[in-house]
């Protein structure tokens, strides 16, 4: 129902600040139509249908011989404009000059400066969006690649609060029917089993908790995937950050070291934004300095989505059995761990042949060049495609073996100083990023704030399946339930109370 926030009409400039082509001023108030009829020569607004532009002249009333500029109004009347109040949208010329004045004409006839935000919160307030549309707005603004973009668009269309109201729905039906044993318990009777309070509770905490886990994957798309870029010194790291990056943004150099600190710079990638971390090569060494870069590569480890770890074809076994237990140690929980043997196009053709055996055997060593090991398609025909036996959800590692399950560790060859293979490690990054999973929009959280709602509606219901589990009274339950109703309102912005009290009404007649 349409319903004003308060008496004022207010006013701002809509589009970036700046100069540019055109510049719209946004009125939105119940005297919005009035106000800009004051300053408007023209066919007068206030007469005129919702939803249609208008082409006149802004006149200052005390002044009305010279224009201050030819514009376009575009009238929408409530509800059904974007704060659902009447709302004029005057489009002028992008002067900075032309902008200031009309802002003064306006709030000298009757208007004031909106704050912050102001618009959508009006929007919220008169029922045009719920807050979690309403918190999307800010995110489709800000929303700097295809897969945020999706995400936010989708929420403010409202994918996501029907989702959200769904679950909610479904537990306002359960707490009805606890409802209706507490107002029954004299007569001691059962509206639902036990059981089948406990299946349907069961399987919204499936629905609960699978939302919770989606938050990793949605403030990564809408942030930015991290990705640390990890290997010894001198493995090419700082070549596949700039060739990632399409820029020389880290020094290259022969010298071991010359990394000492994490380089970050981020890059859109078939509609994935990704933040490229470039890490210190990580070695044994007395450098004070040096050792306080390896530290922050650790760091860089522990905060990353997607780890490529490169290394190179004369890596010694030992060190590279050190090395992966290191990553071990700092790998989170639900990243993915990426090998790319990097320099492959320094090797001769003639160990195409066999695998590089970087696990149970000598390494391969450098050997003479030829063109064939500079050709895409003969090494990916020709080097066997081996993974390392790593579960990418399971930090603690087991043993590096050959193996061919789909959850493993991939391996792959490439050049980073000649791009050979890149596309094959960009396409894991694309599958880790979490990208396509954006198609189900409605099912993943990019907010912060509807994460911990969530968490605590989670744990609210896993409450009320341990209540039902230990046989605990139906109001205890029911409070439980009532808490999990709670957080998830708080998501859209709605009231349970009186949605709760409407449910048990409509499906019963209560006080007989």
């Amino acid at each position: 129902m349409y319903q004003q926030l308060d008496s004022d009409t207010i006013c701002a400039i809509s589009t970036p600040s700046g100069v540019g082509g055109i510049a719209i001023i946004r009125v939105s108030g119940p005297e919005a139509f009035n106000i800009v009829d004051t300053i408007w020569r023209g066919r007068k607004l206030s007469e005129v249908t919702s939803h249609t532009a208008h082409l006149g002249d802004i006149i200052d009333p005390e002044n009305e011989e010279e224009p201050l500029d030819t514009a376009v109004a575009t009238v929408f009347r409530a509800p059904r404009s974007f704060t659902g109040e009447n709302v004029v949208e005057i489009s002028v010329h992008g002067s900075k000059w032309i902008q200031r004045e009309l802002l003064n004409l306006l709030i000298r006839c009757g208007c004031r400066m909106a704050e912050a935000g102001e618009f959508t919160r009006r929007a919220f307030a008169n029922g045009r969006l719920d807050l979690a549309q309403a918190e999307a707005v800010a995110d489709v603004i800000a929303a700097s690649s295809r897969s945020a973009h999706r995400l936010a668009a989708s929420q403010m269309r409202g994918d996501f609060s029907k989702h959200i109201s769904e679950l909610r729905d479904q537990l306002i039906e359960i707490a009805s029917l606890l409802e209706l044993e507490l107002d029954f318990s004299e007569e001691d009777v059962e509206f639902a089993s036990r059981q089948h309070l406990k299946n349907l509770a069961e399987q919204l905490l499936t629905r609960i908790s699978s939302l919770v886990s989606s938050f990793s994957t949605g403030s990564a798309l809408k942030e930015g995937v991290p990705v640390a870029i990890i290997g010894e010194p001198n493995a090419g790291k700082s070549t596949l950050l700039n060739l990632l990056l399409n820029d020389n943004r880290a020094i290259v150099s022969d010298i071991p070291g010359t990394t000492r600190d994490t380089i970050e710079d981020t890059m859109e990638i078939d509609g994935v934004l990704y933040r490229f971390i470039d890490t210190a090569g990580i070695r044994e060494t007395a450098d004070a300095v040096e050792n306080l870069g390896i530290e922050r590569s650790y760091t860089a480890i522990s905060k990353a989505r997607i780890v490529i770890w490169l290394v190179t074809p004369d890596m010694p076994q030992e060190r590279f059995q050190a090395f992966r237990k290191s990553i071990a140690a700092h790998l989170p929980e639900g990243s993915n761990l990426i090998v790319a043997v990097n320099k492959i196009d320094t090797l001769h053709s003639s160990v195409c042949n066999r695998p590089i055996n970087l696990v149970n055997g000598d390494s391969v060593g450098i050997d003479s060049t030829d063109d064939a090991m500079k050709d895409e398609k003969h090494v990916n025909e020709n080097f066997t495609t081996k993974t390392f036996g790593v579960s990418s959800m399971n930090p603690s590692f087991a043993l590096f073996t050959e193996s061919t399950s789909t959850t493993d560790t991939p391996l792959l060859y490439i050049s980073a100083s000649t791009g050979l293979n890149i596309s094959s490690l960009l396409k894991q990054l694309h599958r880790y990023s979490g990208a396509d999973e954006s198609g189900n929009a409605d099912l993943i959280v990019t907010n912060a704030r509807h994460y911990e709602a969530l968490t605590h509606a989670r744990s609210s219901l896993i409450r009320v399946i341990n209540g039902i589990n230990t046989g605990l009274s139906g109001d205890f339950i029911a409070q439980d339930l009532r808490e999990t109703i709670h957080h998830l309102s708080s998501i859209t912005g709605t009231i349970t109370t009186d949605d709760l009290l409407k449910t048990i009404f409509e499906r019963f007649c209560i006080g007989k």
